[in-house]
């Protein structure tokens, strides 16, 4: 399955939303991650080619990074690097409510969005950009995976 073809079955409104948060993810999302559909969701994670050890979990499967999944109710961004740097975390739950009138509904790595029309696009740019293929390889290697 594509991540064209995710979206296209997905139901409205929650396609747009999805659209959406993927159209930014490949605008700032630094070069290096991979696109592919991963634990049945559109994700990006650090390829083979160039972590060749792969998630520690499941070696055969690459090294995750950021996915989005569409509920029934809500849309989940998981982003990896949110989970594993506290000075990450601690930014983006001080942004959000900078760009959002509805209260931060997260897990460890996985912010929810139940109202899709408060979906803070322009934030989910910016996180994009906050780490590299070789900080997260970094960062997994020294807190995850060890």
């Amino acid at each position: 399955m594509s991540i064209e073809k995710y979206i296209a079955d997905l139901p409205q409104p929650q396609k747009d939303s999805v659209e959406e948060i993927v159209s930014v993810i490949r605008k700032y999302l630094p070069k290096g991650f991979h696109e592919q559909i991963n634990y049945g969701m559109p994700s990006w994670v650090v390829p083979h080619s160039i972590y060749p050890e792969g998630y520690h979990c499941s070696p055969e499967l690459p090294l995750p990074f950021l996915g989005i999944s569409s509920r029934k109710i809500f849309i989940s961004l998981y982003h990896m690097g949110i989970y594993a740097n506290e000075s990450l975390m601690n930014w983006f739950i001080n942004e959000y409510s900078n760009h959002c009138k509805y209260k931060l509904d997260m897990g460890k790595s996985c912010v929810r969005f139940k109202k899709l029309e408060d979906i803070p696009f322009k934030l989910i740019g910016e996180l994009c950009t906050k780490m590299t293929v070789k900080e997260w390889i970094d960062i997994y290697e020294k807190n995850i995976k060890s």
